[in-house]
């Protein structure tokens, strides 16, 4: 019955540990889900809660990971497999992957700070390492961003020097108009304040403007042309499609005044 007993033993302490394991995992999982769902009651706008999700991702993955390969070790404990020159070699061949893993290291690094401190989040619209675009995915080793024609860039962390977010808070929306240089621009800025009202009553664009249009007056003068600049305070992430709507309103406004004819003295 002993030698049973004996035979026995390591089984069961390894059926344990896979227990204690797979135990542990459920609870780790289950407080995740806790804190993601008591943080996101306290987040107050949507990229927080995107930001929220990344890290718990990252530290749902990085769980699994540890907790796997000690349940490993202590499995081959129990088999009779000593882990101390598993432990030396592991200890080894990490200094040595370490030299030429650098750039591994350094993307994985540069990737928790980005999240951390919140300088990019997923539905963000981003320009980094010389590409624009809206970012798909955030994760310690690189960014997934789409661009304009649809094209995917996959940015490694650690190329990522300057972060440039144009969805963060609100936007302006930067709008340049030629007018011809004998042209009243009195008349012009009364057009563009009349096409910032009528935008900003519509019950479609007006949710999208944070405020009223800020007109910083000539911008560039030339022989036959003036160059008038505005720009109008929006939403993050709408500044493209209010400045469009807002220069097509703009040119059936003059095109309006100059087909208007002349008022004739009676």
């Amino acid at each position: 019955m002993k030698q049973w007993v004996d035979a026995l033993r390591p089984w069961f302490n390894m059926l344990l540990v896979w227990v204690l394991a797979w135990v542990a995992l459920r609870l780790i999982r289950r407080v995740l889900r806790l804190l993601h769902a008591h943080v996101l009651r306290h987040a107050d706008k949507i990229r927080d809660s995107r930001r929220i999700e990344t890290l718990m991702n990252v530290f749902r993955y990085t769980a699994n990971i540890v907790i796997i390969g000690l349940t490993i070790m202590l499995t081959l404990g129990l088999i009779g497999i000593s882990i101390t020159p598993i432990l030396a070699t592991a200890g080894v061949a990490g200094i040595a992957i370490g030299f030429g893993a650098q750039s591994l290291v350094k993307d994985f690094f540069t990737g928790l700070f980005l999240l951390l401190e919140n300088q990019v989040s997923e539905g963000d619209i981003i320009d980094a390492a010389g590409k624009s675009g809206y970012v798909e995915r955030v994760t310690l080793r690189h960014i997934r961003m789409r661009d304009d024609d649809g094209s995917v860039h996959f940015i490694p962390n650690g190329m990522i020097t300057v972060v440039t977010n144009r969805s963060r808070d609100f936007g302006y929306a930067i709008v340049d108009i030629n007018v011809k240089r004998q042209d009243d621009l009195g008349r012009v800025f009364d057009l563009m304040h009349k096409v910032d009202e009528s935008m900003r009553r519509d019950p479609v664009l007006g949710p999208l403007m944070q405020d009223e249009i800020d007109i910083a007056g000539v911008e560039k003068l030339e022989d036959a042309a003036v160059t008038v600049r505005c720009r109008l305070k929006v939403q993050p992430g709408k500044q493209w499609q209010v400045r469009r709507e807002f220069l097509r309103r703009m040119k059936q406004a003059i095109d309006t005044v100059e087909e208007a004819p002349p008022a004739t003295a009676s």
